[in-house]
């Protein structure tokens, strides 16, 4: 009986120790921006990191996800993550590469360069990505904290674009691009006539006939509605896109080092979760698209595309480094060449 009583005294004060040393620590209400909607896995990835780090920190540090642009578009995100003026968002290479600017780092979001999902996180988790991440740190102030998966990009088309199966279909359609010197680079890679806008104006700009098409992951183009005001969707795999959980660097150093560490152990289980949810819905949502909306799926001459874009991004030795490129391309080969 005397040795119940000690351990539940010893429970007691150590649940007291806890307690007191959480009260003690310091408190977060962090606000993070995200132009993408509800629906979409990236935003039920931030949900899930806000729910984990909530639950991490004993309630020391809440994370707000304002989604569908609430608080700022794609491009004022990054600027107002920059400036102190948000806390967190979710950006990516082709953004940093003209808003920082540090246009080096457009090369990670290259139409092309990954091959498969293994080969874009050994390099953005290696030594090739650490260099790219603390560069930009010191340029800009943003501490990228994770990589996340959104799906490969396919073009998503109106009917008045009609069939599309090689780069020289898409001249003259008006394609829709984020609107970044690097993503325009994209869209003239494909062939295109690369237009930029804003990723809340795109479904009302498909509808009206304003632009004749965009490129999105499968899971986007579904969770957008796309399939309603666009009539094919052609797999040309151009692009394995990723977004970059980031925050504003003098948030992060004013966080004692486990909240460091909680962070990003919670961003890991959201990351795990948002990639999970897009390779599900990578792997069931062509049939719903041509089953359930109609819409009809082009095999195109993948390597045309990609023939086309190798020839457009010899110009870009100047901007990402002579052979950068194909050296991401190349980078553990064993893994890039599995299939």
């Amino acid at each position: 009986m005397k040795r119940v009583r000690i351990f539940l005294i010893i429970c007691f004060l150590l649940v007291l120790f806890s307690l007191v040393v959480f009260a003690e620590q310091p408190k977060y209400e962090l606000k993070f921006s995200t132009a993408a909607t509800p629906q979409e896995p990236q935003t039920q990835g931030f949900m899930k990191f806000a729910e984990i780090i909530e639950q991490l920190t004993n309630g020391n540090i809440k994370v707000t996800i304002y989604h569908s642009g609430q608080l700022a578009d794609q491009k004022t995100q990054v600027l107002g993550t920059m400036r102190g003026d948000i806390d967190m968002s979710d950006g990516s290479p082709s953004w940093f590469s003209d808003l920082v600017p540090y246009p080096e780092i457009g090369v990670l979001e290259a139409a092309y360069v990954f091959k498969n999902l293994d080969h874009l996180y050994y390099v953005v988790n290696g030594p090739i990505g650490k260099a790219y991440w603390d560069e930009l740190r010191k340029k800009s102030g943003l501490v990228v904290l994770d990589t996340w998966f959104l799906g490969t990009r396919q073009l998503n088309l109106t009917e008045k674009a009609g069939v599309v199966r090689r780069p020289e279909d898409l001249k003259g359609v008006k394609l829709r691009m984020p609107g970044s010197e690097a993503w325009m680079d994209v869209g003239r890679g494909l062939g295109a006539q690369p237009t930029p806008l804003g990723f809340n104006e795109v479904y009302m700009a498909l509808k009206t006939g304003t632009i004749d098409g965009q490129d999105n992951p499968l899971p986007t183009d579904y969770s957008s509605k796309f399939y309603e005001v666009t009539h094919y969707i052609v797999l040309t795999d151009h692009q394995m896109t990723i977004i970059n959980p980031t925050i504003n660097e003098k948030v992060w150093e004013s966080m004692p080092e486990d909240y460091k560490v909680y962070m990003k152990k919670a961003l890991l289980v959201g990351r795990n979760y948002c990639n999970q949810l897009v390779l599900e819905q990578e792997a069931s949502l062509l049939a719903k698209f041509q089953n359930e909306f109609g819409m009809e799926i082009i095999i195109p001459d993948k390597e045309a595309f990609m023939e086309n874009v190798r020839k457009m991004y010899v110009k870009n030795d100047e901007i990402w480094g002579k052979g950068v490129y194909e050296k991401i391309q190349n980078a553990s080969a064993e893994v890039y060449e599995a299939e």
